[in-house]
C-alpha cells in the first residue's frame, strides 16, 4: 500500500522556496545598485530612471543598454577572479531579467 501525499506540507515547501527566491532576487538586485554605483543617486533618481527604462520600447536602445550591461558584469568578473562564480551568477540573473523585457518590447 503506497503512502499518501502530505499536500499541505509539500505546499508549505513550495511557499518556502518560493519566499527563499523572492529574497535573493531582492538581495542581488540591492547588490547590482551598489556594484553600479547608483546606490549614490536619491530614491527619486533610480526610480525614475528605471521608470524611463521600463517604458522604453525602442530595440536600439535596449539592445545598447544590454550589451553594455554585459560588458560591465564581465570587466568585474576580471578584476575580480576569485569571485568570479558570485558575479557570473549575477550576470546570469540580470541578463535573464534583461533578456525577456527586450524580447517583450519587440513584441509589442
Amino acid at each position: 500500500m503506497r503512502k499518501p501525499r502530505d499536500f499541505d506540507a509539500e505546499l508549505k515547501a513550495l511557499e518556502n522556496k518560493a519566499r527563499d527566491l523572492k529574497t535573493r532576487k531582492v538581495q542581488q538586485l540591492g547588490e547590482l545598485v551598489i556594484s553600479t554605483g547608483a546606490d549614490a543617486l536619491s530614491a527619486d533618481e533610480l526610480a525614475g530612471a528605471l521608470v524611463v527604462l521600463a517604458e522604453t520600447k525602442d530595440a536600439g536602445k535596449r539592445e545598447t543598454w544590454a550589451k553594455r550591461g554585459a560588458a560591465f558584469f564581465q570587466s568585474r568578473a576580471r578584476r575580480s577572479a576569485p569571485s568570479t562564480d558570485r558575479n557570473s551568477g549575477g550576470a546570469a540573473t540580470q541578463s535573464g531579467g534583461v533578456q525577456p523585457s527586450s524580447g517583450g518590447a519587440g513584441t509589442s
